[in-house]
């Protein structure tokens, strides 16, 4: 399968690398010369004709022609300077040089700049249905900010709206796309916001199931924040959504602006690592899992009579907890990765609140990311410190003091040559993942593309760094690239954030 990336590497002056003009094939030709006296007179024409191909034969008479040429205008246009395909690890841009995005491996492309870096932020759920597919788009997501002081920090909710189709040169892009709503237009960005003391280290909603519509005005629907300051705060945010959707709709500051709740037992430690887990569409039901620097993981369900935060923690790590993942499968079991450099799993019912199973040594560096397969709930991806993505079959994870042998992944990757800092499955293609990492690249894969033999000749010859064939694609851009995120709704649809501001994409790879 071939493989694009996001950018081209094009010369700032091309100056060195112009073909030299060309010489029109039809130039004026010499002038006659007469001689001065009687005698023989020169042909003219002699040495225009160098062989039989330079001349066809005429009419009737047998009088020759000179063969139609093309006009001058069709043959002086210079060809455009070719463009390299900018590999990450292997190219070094110059001076001179700039990263341009390809527009043409691209359905959609969107920068969107904030006031504040948003380093954490989930995608919310809307009613505009699903699997949609047309132009323009919109999207909810709720985020944090990373501002100058505490006091300046607040939870946002964003709507992304005119989100058009990318556009393309006119022979690139196909008759049949080429009406009115697919004119590149400038997206619109609105928000609406609760303060929020301290800076936001991770946000994430409450899950709402597939076809599940958003919870009507009256109902909430809860976001977490893990605060720098130690505590993870749950606020109701739909009336935010609804004052985005309902022009003159006035916010309740009482019910959004004040945390529904707030879990208090991680003491003054931060942390990081938080999912949500729900039995139904209703907020009863609801399980919060935050985890935090100090190697505590500390359980908080919502029932009818409100929010409880059990006071007995998971303590089967050692290091800071950097990720938490329920289990798509199984109500009771959760997965975890830590700074020990090991990835747990977890059954609440157990009792010592200890990990059941493990893979102790799973990274050679700290264990940053985790996502579980929602699809093939045996599989779930790890991303680490040293930049290696890793996939583990959860079937052959070591049970606590079992002798067997540590598993070993069923694939591994070391594309990315700085800590991973985001991973996570596509919604519905169990074969597909989405990963960012510190490198600035968001990358996207394919674990059942196998590479063919004409491929890997090719990779071998041409490049001093070779591609997996498993990677679909390369986007570039953003400095200090933090989560990335597939829009449950639209399929293929990936939202990153940065420290300089959100993208959102989609390729025609995935």
């Amino acid at each position: 399968m071939s493989k694009r990336t996001v950018t081209e590497v094009t010369a700032a002056s091309t100056s060195s690398s112009e073909p030299y003009s060309k010489v029109a094939v039809n130039g004026d030709k010499r002038k006659h010369e007469g001689a001065d006296e009687m005698g023989e007179f020169e042909d003219a024409w002699e040495d225009e004709i160098e062989s039989d191909e330079d001349a066809v034969d005429g009419g009737e008479d047998g009088m020759d022609v000179d063969q139609v040429m093309p006009a001058i205008e069709d043959t002086e246009d210079q060809p455009a300077p070719a463009k390299d395909v900018y590999i990450p690890g292997t190219h070094v841009l110059g001076e001179d040089e700039v990263l341009e995005p390809d527009d043409s491996v691209y359905e959609m492309r969107h920068s969107l700049k904030v006031y504040w870096p948003c380093l954490s932020f989930d995608v919310l759920r809307d009613n505009l249905g699903d699997e949609r597919q047309r132009y323009p788009a919109t999207a909810y997501i709720v985020s944090g900010t990373q501002a100058d002081t505490a006091k300046n920090n607040e939870v946002v909710v964003y709507k992304l709206s005119s989100l058009h189709r990318t556009q393309k040169d006119e022979e690139d892009s196909d008759d049949e796309n080429d009406d009115d709503e697919d004119l590149d237009e400038d997206p619109v960005l609105e928000f609406r916001t609760i303060p929020h003391h301290g800076g936001v280290n991770r946000v994430r909603a409450q899950p709402l199931p597939p076809s599940t519509p958003l919870p009507p005005v009256s109902q909430p629907y809860y976001t977490a924040t893990w605060a720098e300051t130690g505590k993870v705060h749950v606020w109701d945010i739909r009336p935010l959504i609804e004052s985005l959707d309902t022009p003159g709709y006035t916010i309740d500051k009482s019910r959004s602006h004040t945390p529904a709740y707030t879990v208090n037992s991680h003491g003054r430690a931060e942390g990081f690592a938080m999912d949500w887990a729900s039995s139904g569409s209703g907020s009863s039901g609801l399980r919060l899992l935050t985890g935090d620097v100090q190697s505590k993981i500390y359980l908080t369900t919502v029932t009818p009579s409100g929010f409880n935060t059990f006071a007995q923690p998971f303590t089967s790590h050692t290091s800071s907890v950097e990720d938490l993942q329920w289990s798509p499968s199984e109500p009771t079991v959760f997965a975890s990765c830590s700074a020990d450099q090991s990835v747990q799993i977890w059954d609440v019912r157990s009792k010592g609140r200890k990990s059941i199973a493990g893979i102790e040594a799973a990274h050679e560096s700290d264990v940053n990311v985790i996502s579980w397969n929602r699809s093939t709930s045996y599989l779930l991806l790890s991303g680490g410190d040293e930049g290696g993505i890793k996939v583990w079959d959860l079937r052959n994870v070591q049970k606590k003091g079992s002798s067997t042998p540590a598993p070993s992944p069923v694939a591994s990757f070391s594309w990315h040559k700085a800590p991973i800092t985001s991973i996570e499955w596509h919604p519905t293609e169990d074969s597909i993942f989405a990963a960012s990492g510190a490198d600035d690249q968001v990358t996207l894969w394919d674990l059942a593309v196998e590479q063919d033999d004409e491929q890997d000749m090719d990779t071998t010859e041409n490049q001093s760094r070779e591609v997996p064939p498993q990677l679909l694609f390369v986007h570039q851009g953003q400095r200090d690239v933090k989560e990335v995120h597939w829009h449950p709704q639209i399929p293929g649809a990936v939202i990153s954030t940065a420290l300089d501001g959100f993208n959102i994409f989609k390729t025609i790879s995935v």
